[in-house]
């Protein structure tokens, strides 16, 4: 159980640090045209991924801290709520496909790892 969360704690970790880099670094006038949000709250978001992702890996590799990454992946599973309503609301269902099953994924992450930090 170990290996697979930590498997998924990475894949996880790759995709929100990028996401959250290509966010960060892209314009806001293109970012509000691209998502119909202020694109301060999306540069917001950025830095929120960003900080989730370093939160599902470093206490873990670090071995300090280990009850924040279910905190993380706690966080990241609000984010991909947020990510899924507002993919329904601007585009079609089935775009909306990948950031709920990213929000599954974290929510495996959160409870795999609440279990282990309580055991």
């Amino acid at each position: 159980m170990k290996y697979v969360l930590w498997v998924i704690q990475v894949l996880l970790a790759l995709l929100f640090l990028f996401a959250g880099g290509v966010k960060l670094v892209m314009p806001i006038q293109t970012l509000e045209e691209q998502a119909h949000i202020s694109g301060l709250f999306l540069k917001f978001i950025a830095i929120v991924e960003i900080l989730g992702a370093l939160g599902l890996v470093l206490p873990g590799v670090f071995k300090i801290r280990q009850g924040l990454m279910p905190l993380a992946a706690a966080g990241l599973v609000i984010i991909m709520i947020g990510a899924t309503v507002v993919t329904l609301q601007t585009l079609d269902a089935a775009m909306a496909i990948l950031p709920a099953v990213t929000g599954i994924l974290a929510a495996f992450v959160a409870y795999g790892r609440w279990r282990l930090v309580r055991a």
